[in-house]
């Protein structure tokens, strides 16, 4: 057999393999889940005061008005990826929210942080409270794409609860929670300031393995 037809035949070999593992991760991983159909609130709740408007405008869930959580109803999820794309106003503030409470307050569930330009300097890829992100890494008025994996898991004999931010395809960091501040919850998203308007599109959900 010539040495061409070796490296050939190893080529092929190593590219299923690949092949193979990639498509059992997928299968592990599962699918994702659309949680937004585009054209109605179904599955959607607003928790908020008089005021506070969400409604569904050009394929988008729009949120202004009063300070307000829009929460899904669907839930509790605990270890999962959860990705939307999103896009918030000049000085807008806004925040995705996980493993939150049915009915929340701001400070119930991890909040990952929709802010392009506001007064709080606190900017989009931040774990508010957590791990903060002071560069601005989206321009107002741009739509982007905000990832989030949740899994909980031990690490140096320490359980905790590793929680990975991407923006537009670019993973920021890794936050290992281990207090494991919020064990499971429910989706939501936060308006902050009458002053704001934040657009929501392409929700959707991957339920990972325990």
């Amino acid at each position: 057999m010539s040495g061409w037809l070796k490296m050939s035949i190893r080529s092929v070999s190593a590219f299923l393999i690949v092949a193979a593992a990639s498509c059992c991760q997928a299968d592990e991983e599962g699918s994702w889940v659309s949680l937004f159909d585009g054209k109605t609130m179904n599955g959607w709740e607003v928790v908020g005061r008089e005021g506070s408007v969400w409604k569904v405008e050009n394929g988008a869930l729009v949120g202004s008005g009063a300070p307000s959580m829009l929460v899904h109803t669907s839930g509790p999820y605990r270890n999962f990826r959860y990705r939307a794309e999103i896009r918030i106003s000049d000085g807008g503030n806004s925040g995705l929210y996980f493993r939150t409470t049915r009915r929340p307050g701001f400070a119930d569930g991890y909040e990952a942080q929709i802010d392009s330009t506001h007064r709080d300097p606190i900017r989009t890829g931040s774990l508010y409270g957590m791990c903060h992100v002071y560069q601005r890494l989206v321009e107002p008025d741009t739509w982007f794409t905000y990832e989030i994996r949740v899994q909980d898991n031990v690490w140096r004999g320490r359980p905790n609860t590793r929680i990975r931010v991407t923006v537009d395809g670019n993973e920021l960091y890794e936050y290992l929670d281990f207090e494991q501040t919020f064990r499971e919850g429910h989706f939501a998203f936060q308006h902050h300031d009458p002053g704001s308007r934040v657009e929501i599109r392409k929700v959707e959900v991957m339920v990972l393995p325990d």
